[in-house]
């Protein structure tokens, strides 16, 4: 006895047909079609999955291309903006020259060879000089111009850290003078911390100290006397804005500028 194979029979019948159709589909076909319909459906899964990021990078390349020419004409127009930049620097540089802006040098660089008269203060009669003649102890104002102190002093044994004298914030260009008469010890250049810098030394072990300028008017052994404008302020050595450093020492010490002196009316 034979055993006949097994298959799957589908049986057609229209409406109204006396007779049927059989259509019967063997084990291995049928086993033949899912694994083909399962292959292709895997193809078409791995065709989405790698080539979708490829057809979604295809679409937005006119995107990058608007983005792409946006920025060659910003770059360009950068480069204009550096051209006339440069071409304007030249030009002033040009106009500095012929005005002979660049003739004059700085005071601290010449006055050592060259002398220099003495200033003249003109008061009304009888009216008292606002700063004593000779040499004298720090009891000054430094600043016409009126000033906020922005730090004051802050010692060593502190957390934080130490500000030997106290910073007033003033424009670039405001004339700084002596709070007492005294010799300049020292007048010169401190990249590192005071940059452009003036030491005055004062009878009584006094010394004052004036950091950040712009410009120096006195030189190293030079007398000053009170009230005298030793440099002009500025915003130069370690600074992040322009202002005048103002200490006072007595010997060797720091003392608080704030208890010796006071903003003065002039």
């Amino acid at each position: 006895m034979t055993q006949s194979k097994r298959g799957v029979t589908v049986v057609v019948h229209r409406d109204g047909a006396l007779t049927s159709r059989s259509l019967r589909f063997s084990q291995r076909f049928l086993v033949g079609a899912a694994v083909a319909a399962t292959v292709f459906l895997l193809g078409l899964a791995a065709m989405f999955f790698f080539y979708g990021p490829i057809v979604r990078a295809a679409t937005s390349v006119p995107g990058l291309k608007r983005d792409i020419a946006r920025l060659e004409e910003d770059n360009a127009q950068v480069h204009a903006l550096a051209s006339a930049l440069d071409d304007a620097e030249a030009r002033y540089n040009q106009l500095r020259e012929m005005i002979g802006a660049n003739i004059i040098r700085e005071p601290a660089g010449f006055a050592s060879t060259t002398p220099v008269a003495r200033p003249i203060q003109a008061r009304p009669p009888g009216v008292a000089p606002l700063f004593e003649a000779g040499a004298s102890s720090p009891s000054h104002w430094p600043l016409d111009e009126p000033g906020y102190v922005t730090r004051g002093q802050v010692g060593a044994d502190t957390r934080d850290e130490a500000h030997p004298g106290i910073d007033v914030a003033v424009p670039i260009g405001s004339p700084v003078r002596a709070t007492g008469g005294g010799t300049v010890l020292e007048a010169g250049s401190d990249p590192e911390t005071y940059g452009l810098f003036v030491l005055l030394e004062h009878p009584n072990g006094y010394q004052s100290m004036y950091g950040h300028l712009s410009r120096l008017t006195v030189v190293a052994g030079g007398f000053v006397s009170a009230g005298e404008v030793i440099g002009l302020s500025g915003n130069s050595g370690r600074s992040s804005a322009p202002h005048l450093h103002f200490e006072i020492r007595r010997d060797g010490r720091s003392l608080d500028p704030m208890t010796l002196v006071q903003e003065e009316v002039r």
